[in-house]
């Protein structure tokens, strides 16, 4: 039986219950700086981050976070910063913002886009979460290949940065 033999309030109430859905509005509120907690509530202990300038998948929260906390700093577009950067979709003006989503059961995809140093980016965010409403799984893919570029480049600049400070 597909989603559209069910009664309304039937497939509400299943929808309801597919933890992305939790996650997403969670993740949303992140973006924007309103999750209490922050990626720590968010991301599973052993999440596994797949990053579109890095061969290898990186394992575990603190990684991830670091990628996630420079990227934020990277890919704001226009803005100053990440929670400024974040725009509703009919906005054309250069700043970070989601443009598609596509959700179900444990995984979300969300389409972004951004500019880097002047040129569009576009990508996705693909989530997968775990039965707890924890992330498990963060791919992340870019398109074209000259803001894969500029992407690699500044997320290389940020994370040299917060190395530095950390030291």
């Amino acid at each position: 039986m597909g989603s559209s033999d069910l009664p309304s309030d039937d497939y509400g109430r299943l929808m309801a219950n597919e933890p992305i859905h939790d996650v997403i509005e969670r993740w949303h509120q992140h973006m924007r700086g309103q999750l209490p907690g922050g990626l720590d509530e968010l991301l599973h202990d052993d999440v596994v981050f797949l990053s579109p300038v890095v061969f290898t998948p990186q394992k575990g929260k603190a990684i991830t976070m670091l990628y996630l906390n420079a990227a934020s700093q990277a890919l704001p577009g226009e803005a100053p910063n990440f929670a400024e950067a974040i725009t509703d979709s009919s906005d054309s003006s250069g700043k970070f913002r989601y443009t598609k989503e596509i959700v179900d059961g444990h995984h979300a995809m969300l389409e972004f886009e951004t500019t880097v140093d002047g040129k569009a980016v576009n990508g996705v965010d693909i989530i997968t979460c775990d039965d707890d409403g924890k992330i498990v799984e963060l791919k992340v893919m870019v398109r074209p290949l000259q803001a894969v570029n500029a992407v690699h480049q500044q997320m290389g600049q940020m994370l040299e940065r917060m190395k530095s400070l950390s030291e």
